[in-house]
């Protein structure tokens, strides 16, 4: 099964959090409360968002985190990359592959061309995009799918 880990979505969770603290500096705390992820697991993940440059970290009584960059400009697919590593879903989706079977495989070049979709969605979805509530993306999503759909079959 494909799925992102449990610290990535929590990740992602905190990333959004900030997003909507329109730039104020949040506590760990503050932010743990606000998340629902408990203190020591984001505390590990803000040092790590600080790290990958999606949050800044001001030290001091008056300290605390928030959101480097705009929502919008942050992809879905940079979340992935820096929480989890590049989105491969085979061992020959990757830039570094090592498969013994990579030039005798059938296969491979339909798994590239889904990677290579995936990475396509992944990227058309920002953090403002994941902020939204269900009930305003879910249409966003259909409308673009129903899109798709018709184009492929125009």
């Amino acid at each position: 099964m494909f799925r992102i880990s449990r610290l990535t979505d929590y990740g992602t969770l905190i990333l959004v959090f900030l997003a909507g603290q329109q730039g104020r500096l949040c506590s760990a705390s503050e932010v743990a409360a606000g998340t629902h992820v408990a203190p020591p697991t984001a505390q590990k993940l803000l040092k790590v968002l600080a790290k990958t440059g999606f949050v800044d970290s001001v030290r001091g009584t008056d300290g605390g985190y928030r959101l480097a960059r705009s929502p919008g400009s942050i992809t879905a697919a940079e979340i992935l990359d820096a929480l989890e590593g590049p989105v491969a879903i085979t061992e020959c989706s990757t830039d570094d592959s090592d498969c013994v079977l990579e030039h005798l495989c059938q296969v491979g070049g339909a798994w590239q061309k889904i990677n290579g979709a995936l990475r396509v969605a992944l990227s058309d979805i920002t953090l403002a995009d994941l902020g939204r509530p269900q009930a305003e993306f879910a249409p966003l999503a259909l409308k673009r799918n129903l899109g798709e759909i018709r184009t492929r079959t125009n």
